[in-house]
């Protein structure tokens, strides 16, 4: 395993980085909702024993079988292990419990020190926007539980580049911890964030945890045109991500390419890209099955060379949007000589 620091603090933290999201049962989300116990702990144990000692959860997965059952399963290890979990999604019927105000956050935070069992949270971090909450009420509450000692690190996920920078000065203003982390979906078929989340992230300093590096499972190369709408994978149950699927498969195909030498698999491939960029500290691999997990762990010694990652970056390459285009064409041809 390889370490590197979390964004701009002192806190060190595997490169590859263990997602419980699957563990637990629960009817909403059957396609992902479904390692139980036994399996959780093979899968934990594996990533541990690999030298994975940063794990993630939220208090939305499975009703909070997740966190119960990553918290069981961390407890020996408490100690050895970094432990990330997040709040914002609803957790119960009434209007209360959701989105980022201060009662909601604070007793969000309390719920999930009992099922993670532990008395303070490593990584705290803001699961998606509320836009119904002023950002200074959210970011006190979250000071508040740094102040207590009941939190760590912060960090956002899901959010706009404007919202989080806003956010980040506001705390530097007020003197209050600032965003360590952000938490963002990025893959070689999902670079939106390339555009205006990274450079912001770049210049505050934050590091970036990717969710769904393989764009949930279609980068691990067992789709096909044929059966890409099977009941039984997870895309047909739990098909969120917005790609071009018909260029995806495009993609696909060249990755089996670069993968055959390397002697790797298309998902290692996958996340080889990902550990080449800069902004990128850690990457969430999550498995329903054992063998996914040890296929993904692999991925640490796939050393891509320079001409592979610029190969995959021009095959992967999103339209600039604007105000981008407009700026990137405007660019001073002299100023460009200068500095390249």
């Amino acid at each position: 395993m390889k370490y590197t620091k979390l964004g701009n603090t002192g806190l060190i933290v595997s490169r590859l980085s263990f997602g419980s999201m699957t563990f637990g049962s629960d009817p909403s989300i059957p396609s992902i909702y479904k390692v139980s116990m036994d399996e959780a702990n093979a899968m934990v144990t594996k990533a541990f024993d690999s030298g994975i000692n940063f794990f993630d959860t939220a208090d939305g997965y499975a009703g909070g079988q997740s966190e119960e059952m990553l918290g069981k399963l961390l407890a020996p290890k408490r100690k050895d292990v970094v432990i990330a979990t997040k709040v914002g999604f609803r957790t119960g019927a009434p209007v209360t419990q959701a989105g980022l105000s201060r009662r909601h956050i604070l007793y969000s935070c309390e719920q999930s020190l009992k099922r993670l069992g532990t008395d303070y949270i490593d990584l705290y971090i803001l699961h998606k926007e509320d836009p119904f909450t002023p950002l200074e009420e959210t970011l006190s509450a979250l000071q508040s539980l740094v102040t207590a000692g009941k939190v760590r690190y912060i960090g956002f996920s899901n959010w706009s580049a404007w919202r989080a920078a806003l956010a980040y000065q506001m705390q530097k203003d007020n003197g209050w911890a600032t965003f360590c982390n952000g938490q963002m979906n990025y893959s070689l078929v999902g670079r939106d964030v390339e555009q205006d989340v990274v450079p912001f992230m770049q210049h505050a300093g934050i590091g970036m945890t990717v969710w769904s590096p393989l764009a949930s499972g279609f980068l691990s190369g067992k789709y096909t045109r044929e059966n890409l709408k099977d009941e039984n994978n997870r895309l047909s149950g739990f098909d969120l991500l917005p790609m071009d699927k018909e260029q995806g498969f495009k993609i696909v195909e060249k990755m089996r390419e670069v993968a055959a030498g390397y002697n790797a698999s298309v998902a290692q491939v996958a996340l080889a890209w990902l550990l080449r960029k800069p902004v990128v500290s850690s990457i969430i691999v999550g498995a329903s099955k054992i063998h996914q997990l040890e296929d993904n762990l692999k991925a640490i010694d796939v050393h891509l060379s320079d001409s592979d990652v610029t190969l995959l970056d021009e095959l992967s390459k999103t339209s600039p949007v604007y105000p981008h285009w407009f700026n990137q064409q405007l660019i001073d041809p002299v100023h460009k000589e200068i500095f390249g």
